[in-house]
C-alpha cells in the first residue's frame, strides 16, 4: 500500500550551490518557515544538466509545500523557466548571480571596461576545484591564456564584509591571471531584495542589466501555490 507524503507548509528553496551560503543565510535573517535544497554547481559546467537536475527536485517536492523558489539565474539553461512554470515554481529575476549581488553595480562595472571578470564570495572559496580543475587548466596550463586572454580586470563582488582571507585568495587569483583586481562590497545585494520581494508577494526590483534579453513577464511574481494557480509567462 503506497502512502502520500504529508504536506508540510512553507516555502522550498532550491538553489544552486554557488548560491547556497547566501541563500541560507537570508532565511536566517528573516526568519522564514523554509527548508533548503542545494543543487551541485558544477552543473553550469554543463548547462543541459541544470534542467532536469532542477525537475527531479520539484518533483520530489511537488504538493509538499505552499510555495517553491528556484534561485537560479538564466546560467544557459534555456529549459529552466519552462520547467518552473510547469510546477508552479518561481526565481528571482536576473540572469545570473553577478547581475544578482551587484546589481546597478554589476551594470557600472561592464560599461566601465566590458572586459571584467566577476569574482563572488563562492567563486573566492573554490576558484581551485570550480575553475581550475573545473576548466583542466591545472591538466592543461595553456587553456589559461586562452580562456582569459580578453578580459583586462577583475572586481571581486564581495558578500563578506572585510573578510581579509578572501581579499588575500583573490589578490592570489588575480595575480595568477596577470589581471588587476578591485574590490567592492555588495554584500547579498539584489538577491536578497528579490528573494524578500517574492516572499512578500511584491514586485521583484530590477537593474539596468536585469533582463539580458528575457521580457519581465519571463518571472511571474511568486504567490502562494494553494492561493493561485501557476501564472503564464507573455509574450
Amino acid at each position: 500500500m503506497t502512502t502520500t507524503p504529508a504536506k508540510q507548509s512553507g516555502t522550498l528553496f532550491i538553489a544552486c550551490a554557488a548560491l547556497g551560503r547566501e541563500v541560507k543565510a537570508i532565511i536566517r535573517k528573516y526568519g522564514w518557515d523554509a527548508e533548503f535544497e542545494a543543487v551541485n554547481a558544477k552543473l553550469h559546467l554543463q548547462p543541459a544538466k541544470i534542467g532536469p537536475a532542477v525537475e527531479a527536485r520539484l518533483k520530489k517536492a511537488q504538493g509538499k509545500y505552499d510555495r517553491t523558489v528556484v534561485v537560479y539565474g538564466h546560467c544557459g539553461a534555456f529549459d529552466l523557466d519552462g520547467i518552473l512554470e510547469k510546477y508552479g515554481a518561481v526565481r528571482p529575476l536576473g540572469p545570473h548571480c553577478y547581475e544578482m549581488f551587484g546589481g546597478e553595480e554589476f551594470s557600472r562595472a561592464i560599461e566601465e571596461e566590458v572586459g571584467t571578470f566577476i569574482l563572488t564570495d563562492f567563486l573566492v572559496h573554490a576558484w581551485q576545484k570550480f575553475v581550475v580543475q573545473g576548466l583542466k587548466m591545472d591538466k592543461r596550463p595553456e587553456l589559461q591564456k586562452l580562456l582569459f586572454a580578453n578580459y583586462k580586470r577583475i572586481v571581486y563582488f564581495s558578500q563578506e564584509e572585510n573578510n581579509e582571507a578572501l581579499i588575500i585568495r583573490a589578490k592570489e587569483i588575480a595575480n595568477s591571471l596577470g589581471l588587476e583586481l578591485e574590490v567592492r562590497h555588495v554584500g547579498y545585494g539584489d538577491l536578497e531584495r528579490r528573494l524578500v520581494a517574492i516572499m512578500e508577494d511584491r514586485e521583484q526590483p530590477i537593474s539596468g542589466m536585469t533582463h539580458d534579453g528575457f521580457n519581465s513577464a519571463a518571472y511571474p511574481v511568486a504567490e502562494s501555490r494553494v492561493s493561485q494557480k501557476p501564472r503564464r509567462r507573455r509574450g
